[in-house]
């Protein structure tokens, strides 16, 4: 797993339980470091074991954990650089919505090392979205739906999410009900703005 992801999930401890919080968490998963380092590679089996070790230090099920994970990545100041990644996708949340499928050809054109999900997103035509996720990390849709109530708080626009499940081809499916477009005055957003954060 790319160090990205890992350091992620250590600033995500960190700055939202604190720093002792964190080192439980990489004693108990008998890490042998403190920090990880978000340019080089880790194995697969490593990132899943601090998940399940970090949602058992917090009394909280993998699931619920990763969708903090992916609320905290697009609203923390720490990791502002993401938000504005995403922000890059729309003026709206539909556009944003469909900015998704080109996602991971972006994220490619920064860092070619990273292991980014493929997503794709389909209108119903009925006011609903299908988004399907596929990952190496498993779970990694519970991280997206915390990514997509996040960014539909940021656009202020109004949506009920829901992880349906996983298919037969190992993605997962998440349902996007937007309720409406403009329910409450978003986050401002300047392509002008300094962008900082660090992962």
């Amino acid at each position: 797993m790319h160090g990205m992801i890992n350091r992620a999930i250590q600033c995500f401890m960190r700055d939202t339980y604190g720093g002792t919080t964190w080192q439980a968490v990489a004693e108990s998963a008998d890490l042998g470091f403190d920090n990880f380092e978000a340019m080089l590679s880790y194995p697969d089996q490593l990132t899943i074991d601090v998940l399940g070790r970090a949602a058992r230090q917090l009394h909280k099920p993998v699931e619920t954990f990763l969708e903090d994970l992916g609320t905290y990545l697009v609203s923390h100041p720490n990791v502002e650089a993401i938000r504005r990644l995403l922000r890059f996708g729309g003026e709206n949340f539909t556009e944003f919505l469909f900015s998704l499928n080109d996602l991971e050809g972006r994220a490619k054109l920064a860092l070619p090392d990273l292991e980014m999900p493929t997503l794709r997103v389909e209108d119903n035509g009925d006011g609903t979205f299908r988004l399907s996720c596929l990952s190496s990390m498993p779970g990694f849709g519970y991280a997206m739906v915390g990514v997509m109530r996040a960014m539909a708080d940021d656009y202020g626009a109004l949506v009920f999410l829901e992880h349906q499940g996983w298919m037969d081809s190992g993605e997962e499916i998440i349902t996007i009900n937007l309720l409406e477009a403009a329910y409450a005055e978003g986050r401002t957003f300047e392509l002008s703005e300094r962008i900082g954060g660090e992962l």
